[in-house]
């Protein structure tokens, strides 16, 4: 039996090469995909760090504008005032709070005519203080003063009807005394200081009286006692003021007018012949405005004309005290 052999003939040399550049070829791709894989692993983590860097950034930023904003609203407190408020809680009551973004330092409360009274103030900044409303019209005046100096008034006029009400005012050198009551008035009694009491009798529902005050500072006390017995006593601090001097004169044609106050003259009203619809009106703080250049006024405008000659004249000084002569001459 014949065996065929089949035998391949050798494959050149050339395949061979080939085939082995092929295989270098692959091994240089998966080389290369393998080093190029690197490449955006590297990318990514950059990128993460530059974006925490960037939100550490803005925290800081945002964190630094927040405080600076903060740093120009903050509200310097050391121009603000105490704060005076009064509540009227009952008709004869009132309650006074007086509040502050700051320590307080010294608080009072007086009504006219009355000494300060202290409140227990210092070191806080909220103080309350109910107090009684004297009976008539009468003013409350309140001061606040905190560590820093900034101090605060408060000032209002409260009126208060009882059975019996005392009102003062000042008209020059007296004092008015107003009274009235609910009930018919029997009669008011006053004294300067420690001085022995004056009594004046009313009968009436209502009086006025005009008491002089006399120089100085003086203390003075009214009571006034109803017909049911019923007694109101109320105090007032005065000041008496001083009148201007005033003479009227004459030279041999002329009128001499001399006035002097220790305070300081204002002006002087002039009444010639009984011209009382036309008088001469002198405004002596426009002519001197310096308060020393009238503390003596002497004046000799006018002239006398032949037969009788009058003139009234009236002064007034800087606390609103007059003073008025007349005369009556014959050239």
């Amino acid at each position: 039996m014949n065996q065929i052999l089949s035998v391949e003939p050798p494959k050149p040399k050339k395949e061979k090469k080939e085939k082995k550049q092929k295989r270098q070829k692959k091994q240089n791709y998966n080389f290369q995909y393998s080093s190029n894989k690197s490449g955006p692993v590297e990318i990514e983590k950059i990128t993460k760090i530059f974006a925490i860097a960037l939100i550490i950034f803005g925290i800081i930023m945002i964190g630094s504008g927040s405080y600076s904003m903060f740093q120009e609203t903050k509200v310097d407190t050391t121009d603000v005032k105490p704060t005076i408020s009064v509540q009227e809680i009952s008709e004869t009551q009132l309650k006074i709070q007086i509040t502050h973004t700051s320590t307080l330092q010294r608080a009072t409360y007086n009504w006219t005519g009355e000494e300060p009274v202290q409140l227990n103030a210092a070191g806080k900044r909220n103080v309350e203080q109910i107090i009684e409303i004297p009976t008539g019209e009468n003013t409350l005046n309140i001061y606040a003063l905190d560590g820093n100096g900034k101090e605060t008034n408060y000032s209002k006029m409260y009126t208060r009807q009882g059975d019996i009400n005392i009102d003062f005012s000042v008209d020059g050198a007296n004092l008015i005394v107003s009274a009235s009551g609910a009930n018919e008035l029997s009669y008011m009694t006053y004294r300067w200081d420690e001085e022995d009491e004056q009594r004046v009798d009313i009968n009436a529902l209502e009086t006025e009286q005009t008491i002089e005050i006399p120089q100085g500072e003086h203390t003075i006390t009214v009571s006034v006692v109803d017909v049911n017995n019923t007694m109101e006593t109320k105090d007032q601090k005065v000041k008496g003021i001083i009148k201007p001097t005033l003479s009227i004169g004459r030279t041999e044609n002329n009128f001499v007018i001399t006035a002097s106050d220790e305070e300081g003259l204002t002006r002087m009203e002039i009444i010639i012949d009984g011209n009382s619809d036309n008088p001469y009106l002198i405004d002596l703080e426009k002519a001197y405005p310096n308060i020393e250049d009238r503390k003596q006024f002497e004046y000799s405008g006018f002239e006398l004309h032949d037969g009788e000659n009058t003139m009234e004249v009236t002064v007034y000084n800087e606390s609103g005290a007059s003073e008025s002569n007349a005369v009556l001459v014959n050239k």
